[in-house]
Formats: structure tokens, C-alpha cells, sequence
């Protein structure tokens, strides 16, 4: 019986700032990865990062880190880009763009070289319009080229909703759709504890659900970035997480639904724009778009994500 060569799973990351770094040390300890390789404008500080993620390898699971080149990307499963200008305080996502679409052109057209058959996830901000860039640079199906979106914002929301509630925030389904920013969607029709709409599950449980407080729960998910910007400097360690989640699909083919930017192609006949819906997430990429059932007003605040990142990108010359 013949023994096909065994092939180690490699994972590239674009970018070793504090996202990209902490997504790396994030798939060390998950164990789904056996090559990380870190590419680096500045290749001293990928090659810092590494020497300090090996060194940790002896206490986590076997795995090889090392700064490397765009070559290097030849055989991942995955390239993550977390490369970019990063988001000042005071700024939005969508001032990004033009500085961020420059450099996307550059990373995107190397990793395409080395690596034509694998799937790129984008972090960088704003990631929608940054995703539909890379892949009108890449070449590549649409289905193979997507962003992190707005994993984080629906984290974010799951996290305040378990505080208000007071459960596991595992046990609350909710999403936010559209923009990874300001023009973002609550999707409140469809938000649910143990399979009951939020109106129903107060009521049954003699608890408040009061638009006083639930408004003021998506303020401070839209809000969270300028907040924790304001304090710190940057958000690294949830993206990171969210990242290594839909890797974690990816790599297991596990048909994940996970809210993450992709090409919509007739969604309440919106088209030709990259934004977040739930998505089924497997060893392809992107499976299929769930079809949710929206409220008309949910509808409307969609439509005008869209219309904000179509004109965005009409802006960048492509």
C-alpha cells in the first residue's frame, strides 16, 4: 500500500502588528496549524514575533514559526492579512481606505503569485471595502476571498446581550449584518435565548426588554472600537479570536455560520459589494449566504450599508 507524503498544515499571516501577532499566538495554542509563517513589511519585527511564539511551542502543541517571505505563502491553507495602516483615534474605518487600498494591492498581487489556490481571510480595515479590493486584485472565485467583518461586532453584541441577561453569552443568537462600522445592523427580529425572540423570553421569564436598554446595548457594540481605541491604542485580542474561529472552520470543514464579509450577489437585490451576513464557512471558503427572513426596516438599514461601501469603493481606483 502505497502512503501519500503527509502534508503539514501551513497558515500565513500578512502582518505582524498586534492583530496579526495575537491571531498567530491564538493558533498556537489551538493546535490547527503546524506551519505559521509571518510576512512583515518589517521583517526584524516578524522575526521577533516568531523567536517569542517558538518559544512557547515546548509548552503548547508542535508547530514551526518563522518570519518569512511572500514565497513562503506557496501552500497555505489560508493566508491571513492583517497588514495595513491602523485606525487612529478619532477616525472611522472608511478614512482607511485610500491608504489601505495602496499597500492591498501590493500584498494581494504577491500572495496570488505564490499561491493561487488557497483561500485569503482579510482583517484589515475597513475590512468590507479592502475584501472587495483583494479580490478584484486576486483574480480569485469570490467564494475563496473574504473578511473577518463583522465577527467582532457580533461577539460584541452577543457579550453585551449575556450582561444584560445575565447568561452564558454562548446561549444568546444574535447578528450584526452589513458594515463592519458606523452604518452597521442589529438584527433584533431574529435575536434569541434558548430559541425564543427576546420579546418572548422576557416575557415568559418576567424579565425588562425595554428599547431604552436594548438601544442603548448596540450603541456601545457600533461604539466599542472608539472606546477601546480612546483607552488603549488599538482592539487586537477578540479580531484575534474571531480570526482563529473561522480559520478553525475552514481547516475542520466544519459549515460554521459565522457573520463574515463576502460578495453578495442578489441579497434583497443588493449586488456587487462585499458585506457581513451569516455565512456557512467550510474547507472552500464560503459555502453558501444564509437568506434571512429581515424585518423591512432591518431591510433599509442593509441597503444603506451597502449604498455607503459602494460609494466607498466607487472612490478607489481599481
Amino acid at each position: 500500500m502505497t502512503h501519500l507524503p503527509h502534508q503539514p498544515v501551513r497558515v500565513a499571516v500578512v502582518g505582524a502588528g498586534n492583530v496579526g501577532s495575537t491571531f498567530a499566538y491564538a493558533l498556537m495554542l489551538s493546535g490547527l496549524a503546524t506551519e505559521i509563517v509571518l510576512i512583515d513589511a518589517n521583517h526584524a519585527k516578524a522575526e521577533g514575533e516568531a523567536m517569542d511564539l517558538n518559544h512557547g511551542v515546548p509548552l503548547a502543541s508542535p508547530a514551526r514559526f518563522w518570519a518569512g517571505e511572500y514565497s513562503d505563502c506557496a501552500g497555505a491553507a489560508v493566508t491571513v492579512v492583517t497588514a495595513g495602516s491602523a485606525q487612529r483615534p478619532g477616525e472611522t474605518r472608511l478614512d482607511l481606505v485610500q491608504r489601505n487600498a495602496v499597500i492591498f494591492r501590493q500584498i494581494i498581487s504577491q500572495i496570488v503569485q505564490y499561491n493561487p489556490q488557497g483561500i485569503i481571510l482579510v482583517a484589515t480595515n475597513p475590512v468590507d471595502v479592502l475584501t472587495y479590493v483583494a479580490w478584484k486584485v486576486s483574480g480569485l472565485s469570490p467564494e475563496r476571498v473574504f473578511g473577518s467583518g463583522t465577527i467582532l461586532d457580533t461577539a460584541r453584541f452577543r457579550y453585551l446581550l449575556s450582561q444584560h441577561f445575565s447568561v452564558d453569552p454562548r446561549s444568546v443568537h444574535a447578528y450584526i449584518i452589513g458594515e463592519h462600522g458606523d452604518s452597521e445592523v442589529p438584527v433584533w427580529s431574529l435575536a434569541n435565548i434558548a430559541g425564543m425572540r427576546l420579546d418572548d423570553y422576557c416575557e415568559a421569564n418576567d424579565l425588562q426588554c425595554q428599547d431604552e436598554a436594548l438601544g442603548k446595548i448596540f450603541t456601545q457594540t457600533r461604539d466599542a472600537a472608539y472606546e477601546i481605541i480612546n483607552r488603549k491604542g488599538a482592539t487586537y485580542y477578540a479580531v484575534a479570536t474571531g480570526l482563529l474561529r473561522i480559520v478553525e472552520a475552514i481547516l475542520r470543514d466544519q459549515g460554521t455560520v459565522l457573520s463574515v464579509s463576502s460578495l453578495m450577489q442578489d441579497y434583497y437585490g443588493i449586488d456587487g459589494v462585499y458585506l457581513s451576513l451569516p455565512t456557512v464557512i467550510d474547507r472552500d471558503g464560503i459555502k453558501r449566504v444564509v437568506r434571512l427572513k429581515l424585518e423591512q426596516e432591518e431591510i433599509d438599514g442593509l441597503k444603506r450599508s451597502a449604498d455607503i461601501l459602494q460609494t466607498t469603493i466607487q472612490q478607489i481606483d481599481l
